[in-house]
């Protein structure tokens, strides 16, 4: 592969020039409507909570540390840790992590019981997310409650947490196999009872982005307060359903690094990034450290022991790698005809593969520079048929190609000298 410099733009690329697109004619801006959030979510980074549940994690205390701070400095709006009721060690590290005076605050997701609350309370955080499930299948299989038990163990707990001065916010577990009269009327009651945030939970990933959007917007009709979201990814829908939830006047987000959680996960903080910098690109650079995106997803892919997907949006092997031959001479012209992120707004680089039969004379061009070599367009193209012949044989690799161009150039030399030879022995013959 060989890497080409980035154009240095910071935004969506203009379609002609390669340059940032003028604010406020960003091609790529929804369809403008007061109720969306798209422009001013914040983020619910649950790595150290809902990340916890995935089937790889074991975060001890030092490492819990350092993803907290390292979090803390890319610029979620809060944190999330588990229960301090789940052990006596996940109670430790949350009294720990509240202790780190992170810009960040600091939230533990507890069940809707008051004891989980007032352990929670004692650990010093900013805010309890309180959740309990109101489907049928939970509230019969689960915690065996009706919704009138639900209510009161709600504002119990609600009415406790708002006495200490903390942020609170109730949601159902389940959300969209619950029954909506039953949601609307439960949010109602907790709205009005103060909660900074009600939640809406897709626990089991069956959401699709139309539902998503039907419920949010009904439900922000019906609450005053802000509106959180929490999307699995069982289906592959959980980066698309938390856009929809912010065009349909959810504030907040759930997140957590590489999507890790229960199951399938949740959605992705980079690949929730990637999505959101199109849009809103003003909002989301000035807000988030983007380059640190790959350092925090090393570290706690290393935690959990699993390896970055290739196709990772943002940080995966082949997010910015192009390969077919028409692909990368308009890359190579203007990175803006095939890229819509710009890989410079993260650390990182793009590269066009050129060790491949499907390859294109203008990829090898660059190569050839990129060895300091010196070749006519027409010869670029004979080398790049002999690189297409071999690749047609068997797998190559980037040094076989290499070494193709440089015997190429070889033999073009040794011809040169060749010819000039030659011709000096004439000159000699005439001279005498």
């Amino acid at each position: 592969m060989c890497g080409t410099d980035s154009s240095g733009s910071s935004g969506p690329y203009n379609g002609t020039s390669g340059h940032p697109v003028a604010r406020g004619s960003n091609p790529y801006q929804p369809v403008a409507d007061a109720i969306s959030n798209v422009h001013r979510f914040k983020i619910i980074e649950s790595t150290l909570r809902e990340g916890e549940q995935f089937a790889n994690a074991y975060f001890d205390t030092t490492n819990k540390i350092k993803i907290a701070k390292a979090l803390d400095e890319f610029g979620v709006d809060y944190i999330e840790l588990t229960s301090p009721a789940a052990s006596e060690q996940s109670r430790l590290d949350c009294v720990a992590i509240c202790q780190l005076g992170l810009k960040a605050k600091i939230l533990t997701h507890v069940r809707c019981d008051m004891r989980d609350a007032q352990l929670a309370v004692d650990t010093g955080v900013n805010g309890l997310d309180i959740v309990i499930g109101t489907s049928s299948f939970l509230r019969e299989h689960s915690h065996g409650k009706d919704m009138v038990y639900i209510t009161k163990a709600a504002l119990e707990v609600i009415e406790f947490v708002k006495s200490k001065g903390l942020e609170v916010r109730f949601s159902s577990e389940d959300s969209f196999r619950s029954d909506l009269v039953d949601l609307l009327s439960l949010y109602s009651t907790v709205d009005k009872a103060g909660v900074n945030r009600v939640g809406i939970a897709d626990t089991v990933g069956c959401a699709s982005p139309r539902q998503v959007y039907d419920l949010v917007r009904t439900l922000r009709g019906v609450v005053s307060c802000d509106i959180e979201t929490h999307f699995h990814d069982d289906t592959g829908c959980a980066i698309a359903n938390a856009y929809c939830a912010l065009e349909a006047g959810a504030t907040h987000v759930d997140t957590s690094v590489l999507g890790i959680g229960e199951r399938n996960g949740i959605t992705p903080l980079g690949g929730l990034m990637a999505r959101m910098v199109v849009t809103s690109p003003d909002y989301v650079k000035s807000k988030y450290k983007l380059r640190m995106i790959k350092e925090i997803e090393d570290m706690v892919a290393e935690a959990v022991q699993v390896n970055t997907p290739f196709n990772n949006p943002i940080t995966g092997f082949c997010a910015f790698t192009h390969k077919a031959g028409i692909h990368a001479k308009a890359i190579l012209n203007n990175p803006s005809t095939y890229e819509i992120l710009n890989p410079e707004d993260f650390g990182l680089t793009r590269y066009v593969h050129f060790a491949s039969r499907l390859t294109g004379w203008n990829a090898v061009k660059t190569r050839v520079g990129q060895l300091g070599l010196s070749m006519t367009d027409d010869q670029v193209k004979q080398v790049t048929a002999k690189i297409k012949a071999m690749a047609d044989v068997r797998p190559i690799a980037i040094d076989d190609a290499d070494s193709i161009i440089r015997s190429f150039h070889l033999t073009l030399q040794n011809g040169n000298h060749a010819q000039n030879g030659a011709a000096n022995a004439v000159h000699k013959e005439v001279a005498a």
